[in-house]
């Protein structure tokens, strides 16, 4: 792809925004949309080489960008362990970030963010971005992103697309806060809203999760949105090497004692399992989500979940 297709807006906007986001449109009197820095792209293709995965193609433009792949697994050497990384300390207003990643048949990648994502205040427009992650034929994927914290007046649309083949494993997770909570702050941002598609190869869409959050629109605090937590969080895992039901069992039982509101369900077709937490206390939530990870780890390839220190 040339940089300037990269740059035109039918690759960086989103194909559709959602109303409650789109209504804040507008023109800031500082950087607007296209401008440099503005358009954050991230581009990384894995592939399979001499029995470890290996970042084969790159392409950043800032403020996205990655350091090398980290091999610190000691039950999977092979896997490529890669932190996804801002300059810009936050996604201000009038950005528009897409990240393209791409995991070739036989790798084994984990996916994360070296620290929470904060969405800053905004007094004009609003900010997207977009990730299109791609597990090719029996590859091993981990996305599992550190949290998105939506600051107070901030308007942001984000849309995942995960495309898995029907032999590939794809663990993800996606974690929301209400706020800056050590500042007192609490669902004061104007609009978060989140699209999550699970696609085949082929296109077809086989699982949809939408979140719309919009404080004073139709609220947040109610029994089908956050019901009074400071966060939510939610994980997946899609694979064909065990059935749903046993993933589902093993989520429930790891989550068991937690002490928190939680639900687990199936996906169509026998994809896997799914998990939707609510808590107010981030390090629980946070220990919670971890287990889960880890319960679902043993389960399909019979190591625990390494500990990653980003600090």
């Amino acid at each position: 792809m040339t940089t300037a297709a990269r740059l035109a807006p039918a690759h960086y906007e989103p194909p559709r925004v959602p109303g409650a986001v789109l209504r804040h449109a507008g023109r800031p009197a500082a950087l607007g949309v296209g401008r440099p820095g503005k358009i954050g792209l991230l581009e990384l293709g894995f592939e399979q080489a001499g029995g470890r995965t290996e970042l084969v193609t790159r392409y950043q433009k800032s403020p996205l960008q990655i350091m090398r792949p980290l091999y610190f697994d000691p039950l999977r050497p092979d896997l490529a362990v890669t932190f996804l990384m801002s300059t810009g300390g936050g996604i201000v207003q009038a950005d528009r970030l897409r990240l393209d990643l791409h995991c070739g048949p036989d790798t084994a990648v984990h996916l994360t963010t070296q620290a929470a994502t904060k969405v800053h205040r905004m007094d004009t427009d609003y900010a997207t971005q977009q990730v299109f992650l791609t597990a090719a034929q029996d590859s091993y994927v981990e996305y599992l992103p550190e949290p998105t914290i939506p600051h107070r007046h901030s308007r942001f649309y984000q849309r995942t697309v995960i495309t898995a083949a029907p032999s590939a494993t794809v663990l993800a997770g996606e974690t929301v806060l209400a706020g800056r909570l050590a500042h007192g702050e609490r669902n004061a941002y104007q609009v978060f809203a989140t699209d999550l598609e699970w696609r085949r190869p082929d296109g077809r869409l086989f699982a949809l999760d939408t979140v719309r959050l919009e404080p004073t629109g139709s609220g947040t605090t109610g029994p089908a949105v956050l019901a009074g937590h400071d966060l939510m969080s939610t994980f997946y895992a899609v694979t064909p090497l065990v059935s749903a039901d046993e993933i589902a069992d093993a989520l429930h039982e790891a989550l068991a004692d937690s002490g928190l509101l939680y639900g687990v369900s199936v996906l169509p077709e026998d994809a896997g399992a799914w998990l939707r937490v609510l808590g107010s206390d981030p390090p629980t939530v946070t220990a919670a989500l971890h287990r889960a990870w880890d319960t679902v780890r043993r389960l399909l390839i019979g190591a625990p979940a390494p500990a990653l220190r980003k600090s």
